[in-house]
């Protein structure tokens, strides 16, 4: 049995699977399988797995991100996986990296590599994903000069386009929720972990370049914005007990009224709002983490998290300000 399987969610993505395979062939670490599920494309990608003979699953349909992954985890039978995006090329390090950054302590759920813009390697497209009393999520570090985030560090949840996970959490915890489909479903499943008493880490030395919207096509578009308003009520939902939502309401509030300007200046408005409507009406629809007195300390921790991620929000959205007018993001 092999230590690691890297699972690949492909969804008409054939023009980058080649550069995603071949980084993966010079890994310093070999001792992992390679495992594509591929969610219906009709880009040809089908054929071309099966010509060059790689480990795949079919699926007859999309099942959106989570639905792919979570076909891989459950057919992979190594201690760890990798969840790796079709649009990344690896670092020969990288694998090993991610391992030996999980086997620190039982206790780490999931690592997180340092993801860099693919046309631009000395920018962070992600260090780990932070989650803040808004019920905004964000990519810490993104657009900022790579050399800022050389420090292995403690993160809200791993970006699930790159990370190493313990695959027996996921039955204690639950598997990626397919109600979200898509978006936020790694916050999810991270904030989860840490209501269970696990953590998630940022590992440096663990480098994947990045194209970024390789499925979605776009950073911001009708489907996304949608799909993420609805997730974040069903991640509000799913992972506060009733007393930490009452608590959070008047920050979640204006962090809705927030994202609604924003997306009313880039012509997004309505998408938003009708996500927001979406998710309050089928919020049933996703399994509410239930309240054990036993984690009453992995809330508090969590609510801690949530007022340090605001902080660390306000103060990196301060810093891509200046960056804006500097012409070397290193100047940071």
């Amino acid at each position: 049995m092999k230590k690691i399987t890297i699972i690949i969610p492909n969804y008409n993505g054939l023009k980058f699977l080649p550069a995603c395979l071949k980084a993966l062939s010079r890994q310093t670490f070999q001792d992992f399988d390679i495992l594509v599920v591929d969610n219906g494309s009709e880009d040809g990608s089908v054929q071309w797995l099966k010509e060059q003979q790689v480990p795949s699953i079919f699926l007859p349909g999309n099942l959106g991100f989570s639905g792919a992954v979570n076909v891989g985890i459950r057919a992979a039978c190594s201690p760890y996986v990798i969840l790796l995006n079709n649009d990344t090329e690896a670092e020969p390090s990288y694998v090993e990296e991610l391992l030996c950054g999980i086997q620190v302590s039982p206790r780490i759920f999931s690592v997180s590599p340092k993801m860099l813009k693919m046309g631009c390697k000395d920018v962070i497209d992600d260090a780990g994903d932070m989650y803040s009393l808004m019920g905004w999520a964000y990519q810490r570090g993104v657009g900022q000069g790579a050399r800022r985030y050389n420090r292995p560090c403690h993160i809200f949840s791993a970006c699930a386009g790159g990370a190493i996970y313990r695959r027996s959490v996921f039955e204690k915890i639950g598997y990626f929720d397919e109600a979200h489909f898509a978006y936020l479903e790694d916050i999810d499943v991270g904030y989860r972990a840490k209501i269970a008493g696990y953590y998630n880490r940022y590992c440096p030395g663990a480098v994947v370049y990045h194209v970024g919207s390789g499925t979605s096509g776009s950073k911001y578009n009708a489907f996304k914005v949608r799909l993420t308003a609805r997730n974040n009520v069903y991640l509000n939902y799913k992972n506060m007990p009733l007393p930490q939502l009452l608590v959070n309401l008047l920050p979640i509030g204006a962090g809705i009224v927030g994202k609604y300007f924003f997306f009313k200046k880039i012509g997004f408005e309505k998408e938003y709002l009708s996500g927001i409507w979406e998710g309050i009406c089928t919020v049933r629809s996703t399994k509410k983490v239930p309240y054990r007195p036993e984690n009453l300390t992995n809330y508090l921790a969590v609510q801690w998290e949530l007022i340090y991620g605001t902080v660390l929000y306000i103060y990196e959205f301060s810093r891509r300000q200046i960056h804006k007018k500097l012409k070397n993001p290193e100047d940071l």
